[in-house]
């Protein structure tokens, strides 16, 4: 083959062979690798870093050193042994004493995105999500499979909270917010529950779990409740205009198809249903991260 075949079949065996990678940053945060190494007073060796997560030798020998490829982990050699610590990425991201710790994220995908993504050639098929067949939880009910006991629901309560510790200034931070006295982070049955007074309704990444109809819903609801003058802040990913990017809301629109009933939208579609709902002065800014801003009055 030429080089840019070579080149061409060396990208596909990347994007066949991602979800080895992720399944390598999942087990090790599920293990508890980069908590040991974070407790540790200096780098382990092979022996102690399987002792400490009570694993077998030669299968924490061979995570160890595909993490440390990954750049997860750094190696040392010392009289001919092996000695491992975490990166600075690591250290950030990957053990639960971390202020920006993503742990219960990165669980919460491994044990429940993972096995839905599983089904998307069905999800693709069918349109709907794959709750059913990965849990046995009826399509609709989604946040069931989600909570389906008491430690995954905590689990997912804190995965949220460890997005917004990383991406959470970036949003707040792109609009002038200080004209609002009264804010209110909605959460619980927001379909049914009375909704509290507020100058400002802020939803973080609610929209992107709902059909149309049901947003529209929701916004009639905010609309008649807020205040004269108060405002809805939107938090989601935004796809571009032409649907084509970026990559990774791309990503998450196919996410929301394998376990929601929603989709990622473009700043028009946002546009769209909160006018109807009767909102205006829609605003909208690019962040630069992973999840963008709207801004809307009544």
């Amino acid at each position: 083959m030429g080089s840019s075949e070579d080149q061409a079949y060396r990208l596909l065996n990347d994007y066949a062979n991602g979800f080895m990678v992720s399944q390598v940053l999942f087990a090790a945060c599920e293990l508890g690798v980069f908590d040991l190494l974070a407790e540790a007073p200096g780098p382990l060796d092979v022996a102690a870093v399987a002792a400490g997560v009570r694993a077998s030798a030669h299968g924490t020998e061979l995570l160890l050193d595909i993490c440390v490829s990954l750049k997860l982990l750094k190696v040392e050699t010392r009289g001919g042994k092996a000695f491992y610590r975490n990166t600075e990425l690591s250290s950030d991201y990957l053990t639960t004493v971390s202020p920006t710790s993503q742990c219960s994220m990165l669980k919460y995908m491994g044990r429940t995105s993972y096995r839905c993504w599983g089904h998307l050639a069905d999800a693709v098929r069918e349109g709907r999500n794959q709750y059913l067949e990965t849990f046995g939880v009826p399509a609709e009910e989604l946040f069931t499979a989600i909570y389906r006991s008491e430690g995954e629901r905590l689990q997912f309560m804190q995965a949220l909270q460890e997005v917004w510790s990383v991406n959470g200034r970036s949003v707040l931070t792109a609009f002038d917010l200080s004209v609002f006295p009264l804010m209110c982070d909605l959460g619980g049955d927001f379909f049914k529950d009375p909704l509290p007074e507020a100058d400002l309704y802020i939803l973080a990444r609610v929209l992107h779990d709902w059909a149309d109809g049901k947003c529209s819903h929701l916004l009639e609801r905010i609309y008649h409740t807020c205040k004269p003058g108060g405002g809805i802040l939107v938090i989601e990913s935004l796809l571009d205009e032409d649907r084509r990017g970026p990559l990774l809301t791309q990503l998450y629109s196919l996410n929301m198809l394998v376990q929601t009933e929603g989709q990622e939208r473009t700043p028009t579609h946002y546009h769209m249903l909160l006018s109807s709902a009767g909102f205006r002065d829609f605003q909208f800014k690019k962040t630069g991260a992973i999840y963008d801003a709207i801004l809307a009055r009544k």
